[in-house]
């Protein structure tokens, strides 16, 4: 069955390797070596660029990347990978189930020695080198190999999973570096360079053309793929992508395959969202990203005609997380969040990388299509490293829980803004008579026995002061309507 993997970096014999699943400005790092005064790269009578140029100019930037460490191997009653490309540590898990089968007990596990390779380059003159997080995750020891066949022991400043980051550090000076580019000026079709380490074999040069941007991968990662037909292999992970003038627009992370190795498709993480990362890792040894907490969808031209959009374009939202910024915004089923920041949002991977890129606590204003009509809701991203805390429950009435089977609570801010009333209190939880007289979970009560209700208060005041079946002026969407509720009588 196809599957997306990461370009794994590969792994050497009789070991272990540790390939996990691999995220707009240009920006430039710090300390980075100015940029090479080089013209554009030659081009030839058919249009190709000079790649030999290229490879010459740039191609002692490439470091090959040599890992060793420990990998915990863990059986359980589903512990297999699917995605995994790890065959001994697969091998591993199959010994530990035929153990636990034969000699009973749970859990059991071994720790396995890991060794690997994989690719990067280096970013300034005074050693700083970006590569995937995947190749060098579980890593103990990390060994930089330069062209020039001098070794170096890195440091691992940082890692980003979410974006497949990371950045090290060998202590040289005057090393050769690469010249970074824009890869928002790559356009579909135009000519791509691959340097890296396919299966070991250091510095490979493959070549291809762009094929998309903006690719949406089902990894949870947010990034906007750029997808070539470079040829990219175990070992291709880390190593950077260049345009036709020798600039590095990307660095390669995955591969869709149904074998394992290349098969036409290599995708590659845009150079400027990876210097964003670095950034963040250089300055504080981790990374932020924004978190709203909605779950999106595509939207097509049925749903477009539906929602009554003038185009398909926008995320159209399915679900919010309670407590999440989202939902605390206002954000509701069935918006579609057109615009954030004055951005257009196209389509729903672009909202996700917007936000993934984003800070904890940065204020956006996003442009939400609700009702046929068009509103402006402020948002305060969370941070997607912290657990979205639910707000606490309120306490339940025990009157109303026991002689009506009502559970209410006051309405936010929000929800009065989507609901459009300025009084009335919720139903968070129906039951007993209530449920039985067709009240329903999210009905709006405005009024009891005729008395207009704002608070829970009122509303508990109202329900003991009526005797017998008592009328709830509920609402529901855009409709109104009265519900008799008759109590559960108590003892005297």
């Amino acid at each position: 069955m196809p599957m997306f993997i990461p370009a794994p970096r590969h792994r050497l014999a009789a070991s272990v390797s540790i390939a996990l699943a691999a995220l707009v400005t240009p920006c430039v790092p710090a300390g980075a070596a100015p940029a090479a005064a080089d013209p554009p790269a030659a081009v030839g009578t058919a249009g190709v660029p000079d790649f030999a140029r290229i490879t010459q100019r740039y191609g002692p930037a490439v470091v090959n990347i040599s890992v060793s460490g420990v990998r915990q191997v863990t059986v359980g009653p589903e512990t297999a990978d699917p995605t995994s490309d790890d065959a001994d540590a697969d091998s591993m898990q199959q010994f530990l189930r035929r153990f636990q089968q034969q000699f009973g007990g749970s859990g059991a596990s071994m720790q396995v020695p890991v060794r690997g390779q994989g690719s990067g380059f280096i970013l300034s003159e005074d050693g700083l080198i970006l590569t995937n997080a995947h190749v060098i995750a579980s890593a103990h020891d990390v060994v930089v190999k330069l062209t020039d066949r001098r070794e170096f022991r890195a440091r691992v400043l940082g890692s980003d999973k979410r974006t497949d980051i990371a950045v090290l550090r060998i202590d040289a000076k005057q090393l050769p570096t690469v010249k970074v580019g824009n890869p928002t000026e790559l356009q579909v079709g135009q000519w791509v360079l691959a340097i890296g380490s396919p299966f070991g074999f250091e510095n490979s040069v493959s070549a291809g053309v762009v094929s998309a941007k903006g690719r949406s991968l089902p990894d949870g990662s947010g990034v906007p793929f750029i997808q070539t037909d470079a040829a990219v292999n175990p070992g291709n992970s880390g190593g950077p992508l260049f345009n036709a003038r020798g600039e590095v627009v990307g660095i390669n992370s995955q591969i869709y395959s149904r074998t394992g190795g290349f098969q036409g498709l290599s995708f590659a993480i845009p150079i400027d969202i990876a210097l964003k990362v670095q950034q963040q890792i250089v300055a504080t040894g981790h990374v932020s990203h924004g978190l709203l907490g909605v779950t999106v969808q595509e939207m097509n031209q049925p749903l477009s005609e539906a929602f009554k959009l003038p185009a398909p374009a926008g995320a159209l939202v399915l679900d919010t997380q309670r407590g999440s910024p989202g939902a605390q915004a206002g954000l509701l089923p069935g918006d579609v969040i057109l615009k954030v920041g004055g951005r257009p949002i196209a389509a729903a991977a672009d909202l996700q990388t917007l936000v993934t890129l984003a800070q904890p606590g940065q204020h956006l204003v996003f442009e939400v299509w609700r009702d046929g009509h068009a509103l402006r809701l402020e948002v305060t991203l969370g941070d997607a490293g912290k657990p979205v805390s639910p707000p606490p429950q309120p306490p339940r009435d025990a009157y109303l829980q026991g002689r009506f089977g009502l559970q209410l609570r006051p309405l936010l801010p929000a929800e009065r803004l989507a609901i459009g009333v300025v009084e009335g209190v919720l139903v968070d939880v129906v039951e007993g008579p209530a449920q039985l007289a067709g009240v329903q979970a999210g009905d709006v009560i405005l009024a009891v026995a005729g008395k207009p209700v704002a608070t829970i208060d009122q509303a508990r005041e109202v329900f003991k002061a009526s005797g017998g079946t008592i009328a709830l002026l509920v609402q529901r969407g855009n409709e109104r309507l009265f519900v008799p509720v008759r109590p559960v009588e108590t003892p005297r």
